[in-house]
């Protein structure tokens, strides 16, 4: 098909990533997987096959490495050649009371969350200079928007990359390169398991919303779309109230 489109996937593993792939699998995509745990990914890529990819090759690595970040883009491009889109959807999330006196703990959310999906999103944005074309999407989060009590290590590293990704987008728009912002809310997937979160959305919803997106080059996607007027409402409390409120 001359449509087909080469979708490299950092973070594979992730139930949103895959729920996306799945609906690009539909229509022959080739696909460059990446995440840490192989046993994982090989159950992904037999998915995407199933489910008529045209192509998937699978690459194991560290993603909080920043040292083997040259390699995996180095991969994706050998392996795919000109590739359309690439996602990065890798993350770690933990309840903010298990590490309010863990230091190491905390910097590791940041390394995860932030430092390396900075280092990955600077790092493929030039590859995809380099070639004059494609998109960038990178699943940030509603979390980054405000320092909450409970959830304020995640959601620091969070407003890290939006921030990033939004200089990113003003850097690569005069030259045809999209930068896609992904901002969803809670969402039912095992990172989330077990947690009563507020308006928790599902994977299929969210990855269709994402495709959307993507195809039709959207700059910044709140998912579900109710989450852009929540937000807009929480920005909006002062600091000396919104510090004492309970979430």
């Amino acid at each position: 098909m001359t449509n087909q489109k080469s979708i490299a996937i950092i973070g594979a593993t992730s139930a949103i990533a895959h729920g996306v792939a799945k609906l690009y699998a539909k229509e022959n995509a080739r696909f460059a997987l990446v995440a840490r745990n192989e046993q994982n990914l090989a159950v992904v890529a037999q998915d995407l096959h199933a489910r008529s990819a045209s192509y998937v090759s699978t690459h194991v690595s560290d993603l909080k490495d920043p040292s083997l970040h040259d390699g995996i883009v180095d991969y994706v491009v050998g392996d795919l050649g000109a590739v359309d889109i690439v996602i990065l959807a890798h993350g770690l999330l933990k309840e903010q009371a298990d590490i309010d006196h863990d230091a190491d703990a905390t910097m590791e959310i940041f390394a995860v969350n932030a430092t390396s999906m900075i280092s990955l999103a600077h790092r493929f944005g030039c590859a995809l200079e380099k070639q004059g074309s494609g998109s960038l999407v990178g699943l940030s989060s509603v979390a980054g928007e405000r320092g909450r009590r409970v959830l304020y290590a995640y959601g620091s590293a969070k407003s890290a990359v939006t921030a990033f990704l939004s200089g990113m987008r003003g850097r690569y728009l005069p030259l045809g390169i999209n930068v896609l912002t992904v901002l969803p809310g809670p969402v039912d997937t095992p990172m989330t398991s077990g947690r009563k979160l507020p308006l928790m959305a599902s994977v299929d919803e969210v990855a269709i919303d994402i495709k959307n997106a993507i195809d039709s080059r959207k700059h910044v996607l709140y998912t579900p779309g109710f989450w852009r007027i929540i937000m807009a409402i929480l920005r909006a409390i002062p600091e000396g109230i919104f510090q004492r409120a309970k979430f």
